[in-house]
C-alpha cells in the first residue's frame, strides 16, 4: 500500500517497455488508447485452441532443444544464474561451523502453464458453512445487476477520488453504499479519534495468542467506528532480513509465530465487524525495489515458509489477500496464476478476494483471468484517472476475452464477506476524509478509542524483553537519583505526528514510517512518564538529551545512582527516506550515534540501562559487555502509551515477560540473508534469491553452528522457572503415554495413511522450483490444505512448569521439534508456544498439541504433505537454543 503524498511517490510506468531488456512479455489484455478513449483487444486477449496448442509445443521444443533457462507464465527472463537442472527436493543445508560459506544459488527450472480460477468448487474448508449461507445471500443480491455494475465493484475509484486510502463506489439504485478501504496494521490512517497501537513486531513479542486476539478486536472496534469496512492488516511478511524496512509492521522470523499472530489478529479484527486483509501475498520481504524486483525460492520454501502465516490467514476466514509489488520467479505476483489461482484459490481453499497492492496492476484481462479480484486504488499510476479495468473490463467481458463466469466469480467472492459480517446493515457511515483531512466539512471527529490505552499499556509491557540483568538491578526501588540520557527518552521537538506518516526519528521512537502507521493521539514518552513515577517517589531526575554532546552527557551522568540511557533504530516504507535509508536500514547500528552515547556513559556510570527501541535487530557488540552496563531492556515499538509501559517494567509492576520474535547476531555478517541494494538503473528486474531456503533466522544459526548475541525466543524475568516431567502421547482426551507408543510408536503406520497426508499429487510450484500443476480442479474439490484430518491435533505433549523464584510471573514454553536428518529440515524448528503464569513455588502443567501437517514435510517429488519415517525431537524449552530444555523422542510414522 502507498501513502497520502503521491508527489514523493513515481511509480516505474511499465506502459512503454523496452523489450529488448529482460522484461515481461506482452500479457493478455485490453490496452486503452488514451489519445481516443477506445479499447483494443490485445492480440492475444482471446486464445483459440490452435493457438494455445502452437504455443504449448513451442515451448516444448524451446524446453528439450534449446535448454531455455526460464519459461513461466508468458513472462520470460533470461536469468544468468540460472541452469536447467532441477534442484533437489529437500535443499541442502550445511551445517559446518563456517558463517562465512554462502548458500548456493537456486538451481531453478520453470514449466508450466497459467491455472485456470476454479470455479463451482465443493470445499475441505470446516468452515465452508459460514462462507456459503454469505454467498448464498451474495448471489441472489447480485442476480439482476449489469457488467457495469458488476464492473464497478472490483475497480477502485482512482486515487484520492473518494473519502478512503481505496473506494468502491456507491451503487444508489442498489442499494449499496460502496466500500472504504484503510490502512494500517497499527490503527486507522490519517484521521483522529483514533489509538495508536504497538508494531506487530511487538505483539508477535508477547507470545501470548489471547493478547494477539485482543489487539486485533480493539483495533477492529476503531475500523468499523470511523465507518471502515476493510483493514489493510494484518501485514505477515517474514523477518528474512534483519534490515528490511517493514519488518516491524510483521510478526517476525519464525512461520508458526507470524501464524498465530495472523490468525489471532484476523479473527478478533473479523469478530469486530471489520473484513480483514492479509499482505503481501507473497516473497515481499525488502522494500529496496520492491516495485521492480524478481524474488526467487522454491517450492519447498514456498509452502513451509512464506505461504504458511497465508494458510493461518484463510483458517481464520480473512476477507481479502492483497498481493504484493514484486515478481515472484517472474511473472508479477498481482497476476501470477500459480499464486493466486493455484496454491491461494484451489489449495487453501480461500474463498473471499484477492485485492492488488496500490498500483501493483500490471495488465487488464490476464490479471482477471489469473486470479485477481479488485484493483486499488484504481487507477494506472496515482492520479491518473486510468484503468486496466472500468470501462476496459466491461469491454473484455463483452468480447469474451473474460468469461461472464470469471466477473461474477470476482464480485460473488467480494460481496460474500460484507454480507459474512453484516455489513450490509446498520454499518456507520464514513466519519472522515483521508485524502482532505483538514476539509472540516467532510470529517466528523469521532472518537472511537473506549478504553483501549489500557489495552495498548498492557501489550507495551507484555512486549518488553528483558535481555541483561545483572544483580538484580532491575525492577528499580525509588532510587535517589535517576539521571536520563539520550533523545530516544524524551519527546520529539515536533510532536509525535510532525513528520508525515512518521518520517523521522526525533524523540522517542514508538512506530515505524511508511502506510503501516496512524496518527499518535497522544505519546507518552518515557520522559514524561518516568518524571510522575520519581515525583511520586521522591525521587531526583535529571536529563540530557542531546545525542551528540558526549561530554555533557557524561557530566550529567555523574554521580547518580541509575542512569538510563535510551537508543533507537528505524525504518520504514520505500516512498519515505529518512538519513538515506531507503526504506531498509542501510545497517543495523543504533541511529544518532547510539554505540558512542552508551559506551560514554557507561565509562562514568556503573549502573547504566539501556533501553533499545528499535524496528529490528542493531549490533551491540561495542556496549553490551560493558561491566557498568547493569541492565537492558528491548522495547520494540510500543505504540502510545511507550513511557508507561516501560514504567510498568522498570518498577516491577508487570513483571517482563517478553521474548525475541527474531535473533540478534554479533554481526551483520551472521544472518543467512542480506538486503541486494542494487538500483534499478542499474539491473531493470533485481534478482532476490531465497537461497537460504528453509534455514531462515534462528533456523540458519543452528544449522550453521553460529553463536548468536541472542536467539529466537529469549527473555528474562524477574523470577525463575523450572521445566520437570515432559510427557507424549497419541490423541487429545488423555491417552497415556504406554497407551500412545502401543498406538503407534510400534505399529508405525497404523494411524497414518499416504492417501489421507495427500494433498494433491499435481499441486506445486514443481520439483524444480517452478510449477507442474497439471489441469485444475474447476469442479472439484478445494482448500485441501485446509482439510480437517491434516489439522486435527493428533499428538498431545505435556511439560510442568515451576516458579522457583520470589515473585509472581509468566513464563512462555516453547515446543520444537527435530526431524529425522533424512527430512532435510533445519534441526530445529518452532511448533508452538504457550504462556502461563505463575505464583511462587507453583506448578502448571502446559499442554501442546500436534496434527500431520505439524510433523509432515513438503515432498516436492511427489507433492504430498508427508510424514518423515524415524524418530523425531521432541523439545520445550525458553527459547530456541535453551540448553535447559527437557527432551523426549518420538515416532510418528514408519517406526522399527
Amino acid at each position: 500500500m502507498t501513502r497520502t503524498q503521491s508527489h514523493k511517490y513515481q511509480p516505474l510506468p511499465y506502459t512503454n517497455l523496452d523489450l529488448s531488456s529482460p522484461t515481461p512479455l506482452p500479457r493478455n489484455t485490453t490496452q486503452t488508447s488514451r489519445r481516443r478513449g477506445r479499447t483494443f483487444p490485445h492480440p492475444f486477449s482471446v486464445l483459440n485452441k490452435k493457438i494455445f496448442i502452437m504455443i504449448l509445443f513451442c515451448m516444448i521444443l524451446l524446453c528439450l532443444g534449446f535448454g531455455l533457462h526460464y519459461i513461466n507464465f508468458g513472462n520470460s527472463h533470461n536469468l544468468t544464474n540460472t541452469t536447467s537442472t532441477p534442484s533437489l527436493a529437500f535443499g541442502s543445508f550445511n551445517s559446518s561451523n563456517s558463517s562465512l560459506t554462502p548458500y548456493p544459488s537456486l538451481n531453478l527450472t520453470y514449466l508450466s502453464s497459467p491455472v485456470p480460477y476454479p470455479l463451482n468448487g465443493k470445499y475441505y474448508n470446516p468452515t465452508h458453512y459460514k462462507w456459503h449461507s454469505a454467498q448464498k445471500k451474495a448471489i441472489a443480491y447480485l442476480a439482476d445487476w449489469t457488467i457495469e455494475e458488476k464492473v464497478t465493484l472490483t475497480t477502485g475509484m482512482g486515487w484520492e477520488q473518494g473519502r478512503c486510502l481505496g473506494n468502491i463506489a456507491a451503487i444508489p439504485s442498489r442499494n449499496f453504499s460502496g466500500l472504504c478501504l484503510m490502512d494500517s496494521p497499527t490503527g486507522i490512517r490519517l484521521t483522529d479519534g483514533n489509538s495508536a497501537f504497538e508494531a506487530g513486531v511487538n505483539v508477535a513479542s508477547t507470545f501470548d495468542k489471547d493478547l494477539m486476539y485482543a489487539r486485533g478486536y480493539a483495533m477492529g472496534q476503531e475500523f468499523k467506528g470511523k465507518g471502515a469496512h476493510i483493514a489493510l492488516a494484518p501485514m505477515t511478511n517474514m523477518y528474512r532480513l534483519p534490515a528490511a524496512g517493514r519488518n516491524w509492521e510483521g510478526f517476525g522470523g519464525d512461520p508458526y509465530l507470524s501464524g498465530w499472530a495472523t490468525e489471532m489478529s484476523i479473527r478478533g479484527l473479523q469478530d469486530a465487524g471489520v473484513q480483514a486483509t492479509v499482505k503481501h501475498f507473497i516473497a515481499n520481504e525488502q522494500e529496496r525495489n520492491r516495485t521492480t524486483s524478481i524474488s526467487q525460492l522454491t517450492d519447498r520454501t514456498m509452502r513451509e515458509i512464506y505461504s504458511h502465516p497465508f494458510l493461518k490467514a484463510v483458517q481464520a476466514d480473512v476477507s481479502s489477500v492483497m498481493c504484493s509489488y514484486n515478481l515472484l520467479n517472474g511473472t508479477w505476483a498481482c497476476e501470477n496464476s500459480e499464486l493466486l489461482n493455484g496454491i491461494l484459490k484451489e489449495d487453501f481453499g480461500f474463498q473471499g478476494y484477492v485485492m492488488s497492492d496500490w498500483n501493483a496492476q500490471h495488465s487488464g484481462v490476464y490479471s482477471a483471468n489469473s486470479g485477481l479480484d479488485m484493483t486499488m486504488p484504481g487507477d494506472i499510476e496515482l492520479g491518473s484517472l486510468t484503468s486496466y479495468w472500468g470501462r476496459n473490463l466491461t469491454e473484455s467481458v463483452n468480447n469474451g476475452s473474460v468469461s461472464m463466469d470469471r466477473l461474477d466469480d470476482m464480485v460473488v467472492r467480494i460481496l460474500t464477506p460484507y454480507f459474512m459480517l453484516d455489513q450490509n446493515e446498520g454499518y456507520p457511515e464514513v466519519s472522515f476524509d483521508s485524502a482532505r483531512p483538514k476539509a472540516e466539512a467532510n470529517n466528523s471527529h469521532v472518537d472511537v478509542r473506549e478504553d483501549h490505552a489500557k489495552l495498548i499499556r498492557h501489550i507495551g509491557s507484555a512486549s518488553t524483553v528483558l535481555l541483561k540483568n545483572v544483580n538484580k538491578t532491575l525492577p528499580l526501588k525509588s532510587p535517589r537519583k535517576i539521571t536520563l540520557i539520550g533523545s530516544d527518552l524524551g519527546p520529539s521537538y515536533k510532536g509525535p505526528n510532525g513528520y508525515p506518516d512518521r518520517g523521522g526519528d526525533e524523540g522517542t521512537l514508538a512506530m515505524g514510517w511508511g502506510s503501516g502507521t496512524c496518527n499518535f493521539p497522544y505519546l507518552v514518552d518515557p520522559f514524561q512518564a518516568i518524571s510522575a513515577k520519581a515525583i511520586k517517589d521522591g525521587t531526583q531526575l535529571d536529563w540530557f538529551f542531546d545525542d551528540f554532546d558526549v561530554d555533557s552527557a557524561q557530566d550529567t551522568a555523574i554521580g547518580s545512582d541509575v542512569v538510563i540511557v535510551g537508543i533507537n533504530s528505524d525504518s520504514g516504507e520505500e516512498y519515505i527516506t529518512v538519513d538515506g535509508n531507503i526504506g531498509d536500514r542501510n545497517n543495523i547500528s543504533a541511529w544518532h550515534g547510539g554505540d558512542e552515547l552508551v559506551k560514554a556513559i557507561a565509562e562514568v556510570n556503573n549502573n547504566t540501562i539501556v533501553v533499545v527501541h528499535s524496528v529490528g535487530p542493531i549490533d551491540m557488540e561495542q556496549w553490551i559487555e560493558h561491566p557498568n552496563i547493569t541492565a537492558v531492556l528491548w522495547a520494540g515499538l510500543p505504540g502510545q502509551e511507550s513511557g508507561h509501559s516501560l514504567v510498568d517494567i522498570l518498577y516491577g509492576k508487570y513483571n517482563p515477560s517478553g521474548r525475541l520474535p527474531y535473533t540478534i547476531a554479533k554481526r551483520l555478517e551472521d544472518y543467512p540473508a542480506q538486503l541486494n541494494y542494487v538500483n534499478t538503473d542499474q539491473v531493470e528486474h533485481p534478482l532476490v534469491e531465497y537461497r537460504e531456503e528453509l534455514n531462515i533466522d534462528y533456523r540458519h544459526f543452528l544449522s550453521r553452528d553460529i553463536t548468536p548475541r541472542y536467539e529466537f525466543g529469549y527473555g528474562l524475568s524477574y523470577t525463575t522457572f523450572e521445566y520437570g516431567k515432559l510427557e507424549m502421547w497419541y490423541g487429545d482426551d488423555g491417552k497415556d503415554w504406554d497407551k500412545g507408543t502401543k498406538n503407534l510408536g510400534v505399529r508405525g503406520e497404523e494411524e497414518i495413511d499416504d492417501n489421507d497426508i495427500a494433498v494433491n499429487d499435481t499441486i506445486g510450484l514443481g520439483a524444480s522450483g517452478g510449477s507442474t500443476r497439471g489441469n485444475s480442479t474447476r469442479n472439484g474439490r478445494l482448500g485441501s490444505f485446509t482439510r480437517e484430518s491434516l489439522h486435527r491435533p493428533r499428538w498431545t505433549i505435556s511439560v510442568d512448569v515451576t516458579n522457583t523464584g520470589d515473585v509472581l510471573g509468566c513464563d512462555i514454553p516453547q515446543l520444537y521439534l527435530s526431524y529425522p536428518k533424512e527430512a532435510g529440515e533445519p534441526p530445529k524448528v518452532l511448533r508452538d508456544f504457550n504462556r502461563v503464569q505463575l505464583w511462587p513455588g507453583d506448578t502448571k502443567s502446559v499442554t501442546f498439541q500436534l496434527s500431520k501437517y505439524d510433523v509432515s514435510i513438503w515432498d516436492v517429488r511427489r507433492q504430498k504433505w508427508v510424514i518423515p519415517k524415524g524418530q523425531f525431537g521432541i523439545e520445550v524449552g525458553r527459547s530456541s537454543m535453551d540448553e535447559k530444555s527437557v527432551k523426549t523422542q518420538w515416532c510418528f510414522r514408519g517406526c522399527d
